[in-house]
């Protein structure tokens, strides 16, 4: 063998070490998931559900950091520029990689590029609900008033370019419908005032809208995603009424970008572990959280569900007009 190869060779073993032996002694310490949200919000209750049944994977504590600010941006940004070195990972939704890639002209981070996707794992459908005297018992009749009305007629938000706006949105405009929107500060308030009869309808994540269906607070007209959802079986679907949507929340987690495949395939493992845990999938079930299938769960899959979500949102955000600087 020539010196030339069998230093090149050297070289190249000395880099590929260092990396094979942190990932296999991996993690040695507490490990963070950054929760880009503010502490006690849905998505925070989910990730310390996950967090705690990960924790007996890994041999070490996940500690949550919550990091809010700018939908999602800040603690996106945090471990986008965190080292690759698997200590600290995100809890992504829809919003921090699907919608904030179109919103934001000016992007502040690349939801592909910057990371290194981990695993799929929660799901929650979207409810369309309306206040409780609302002239319509089914989608049909709703979508008949709302265009005789539309003037009038006014939906309720946790803010511009929430997933609870979206969602609306993407019903309005596949229905052929311009309404009001009224946006609040947060879903809380926005579906108080669905109860208390001040706007006509609001589009909100299952784990939400249940206790008010269940206390009959308000009118369910229907699920808007494909399949029922497990938590509300009679509620029918959007698809089952004559309107074809799926619009549904989902999480994920993810590294930073470079992070060793190896330390990659054990948070999945260990996200996984979590998610099959009969405690875990029941607390899901009481939140209106439905845990992936193990097919959707590989890092590969939600490589390229991220690039389909990106592509699927740009049409109606940019219609919608909800693009910023």
């Amino acid at each position: 063998m020539r010196r030339r190869d069998l230093g090149a060779i050297l070289a190249a073993l000395m880099v590929t070490w260092p990396a094979a032996a942190v990932a296999q002694d991996y993690p040695t310490r507490p490990v963070t998931m950054v929760v880009p949200f503010a502490a006690g919000g849905a998505f925070d209750v989910i990730g310390r559900l996950v967090a705690a049944r990960m924790s007996i994977t890994l041999g070490q504590p996940v500690i949550i950091e919550n990091t809010s600010g700018g939908g999602g941006i800040v603690g996106t940004k945090r471990v986008a520029n965190a080292p690759p070195d698997g200590y600290a990972f995100l809890l992504g939704s829809i919003g921090t990689h699907a919608y904030n890639q179109t919103i934001y002209r000016k992007r502040r981070y690349d939801a592909v590029a910057d990371f290194a996707p981990v695993a799929l794992f929660a799901d929650q459908p979207m409810v369309l609900l309306t206040r409780k005297d609302f002239p319509a018992a089914n989608l049909q009749e709703f979508i008949a008033y709302v265009k005789s009305n539309s003037e009038k007629v006014r939906f309720g938000s946790a803010g511009v370019g929430s997933t609870t706006h979206l969602a609306c949105a993407v019903l309005n405009s596949t229905i052929g419908v311009a309404t009001t929107h009224v946006p609040y500060r947060g879903g809380g308030p926005a579906a108080a005032d669905v109860v208390a009869g001040h706007i006509d309808y609001a589009c909100i994540n299952l784990g939400g809208a249940a206790p008010l269906m269940k206390g009959g607070l308000v009118k369910a007209i229907a699920v808007l995603s494909h399949t029922r959802a497990p938590l509300l079986p009679t509620l029918p679907t959007a698809d089952e009424q004559g309107l074809g949507l799926d619009i549904s929340t989902w999480n994920a987690f993810f590294l930073p970008k470079g992070t060793p495949d190896a330390i990659v395939k054990r948070l999945n493992q260990a996200s996984s572990d979590a998610i099959d845990d009969p405690a875990i999938r029941a607390r899901f079930h009481d939140l209106g959280v439905t845990a992936v299938a193990p097919a959707r769960r590989t890092p590969e899959y939600l490589a390229q569900f991220v690039v389909d979500e990106i592509k699927r949102w740009a049409g109606p955000i940019t219609a919608a007009g909800l693009q910023v600087e």
